[in-house]
């Protein structure tokens, strides 16, 4: 008979039984290796799904393109009531279902926005890190089809490095980063698409509506389309 294990403090026993039954949580492909290389890394990455979770609380039907490994999506699931989330690497996706918490439902699946709008229309959607990586030449494409997967009166959070952090940032970050822009290009971006945008700034893990030329990150909140862009 296994032994059984007793905790100092007996508010922790509930952890032992909680690891017998479901075992330790994994934090993903992507961000395990961030926990690897560069620890404060995850918070200032988490903090950017916190805001998220914020703005769209609420939501009915909530989508993210661009998950990675969707390590971040349960924070955006406590306060929305349906989310699906999304990337174009099928090995990503791959990856979230073998670790994913039925006691999370959270519907994943492999779509490329580049190819076409998504198949089921979201009151909202958001894409983190995601616009740095998309040519200039596909921009147009990539905020359309986002745009044409909306419901009526939907919502889309952007979030992206800035252009004046590039300076800083690693040679591999340096290399996928092809579409950085400073605070001012990136609302006239959404705003050529979106009647009402918002801009905000981000240090570390504090957002905030600061000087954007001294953010190393940016968030755009866009209401209201322009479907006539």
């Amino acid at each position: 008979m296994k032994k059984q294990i007793k905790t100092k403090d007996p508010v922790n026993q509930s952890l032992i039984s909680l690891e017998n039954e479901r075992g330790l949580e994994s934090i993903g492909l992507m961000n395990s290796a961030v926990w690897h290389e560069d620890p404060k890394r995850l918070v200032f990455t988490l903090s950017r799904y916190k805001f998220v979770s914020k703005m769209l609380a609420g939501k009915n039907n909530v989508t993210e393109v661009g998950c990675g490994d969707g390590f971040g999506a349960r924070i955006v699931r406590q306060e929305v009531k349906h989310l699906a989330i999304t990337d174009y690497d099928k090995y990503f996706i791959k990856k979230y279902k073998d670790i994913q918490s039925n006691s999370w439902p959270i519907n994943a699946f492999v779509h490329n926005i580049l190819d076409g709008p998504l198949e089921n229309l979201s009151d909202a959607i958001y894409s983190l890190d995601v616009l740095e990586h998309i040519s200039p030449n596909n921009e147009d494409i990539f905020i359309t089809n986002i745009i044409d997967s909306l419901s009526i009166n939907g919502v889309v959070i952007l979030g992206m490095p800035s252009i004046e952090s590039q300076k800083y940032a690693s040679p591999g970050s340096q290399a996928g980063h092809i579409n950085c822009k400073t605070g001012k290009d990136l609302k006239s971006f959404a705003e050529k698409y979106f009647h009402n945008v918002f801009l905000f700034s981000m240090n570390d893990e504090v957002v905030h509506t600061g000087f954007e030329k001294m953010a190393h990150y940016l968030l755009v909140l866009c209401c209201e389309a322009r479907h006539d862009s």
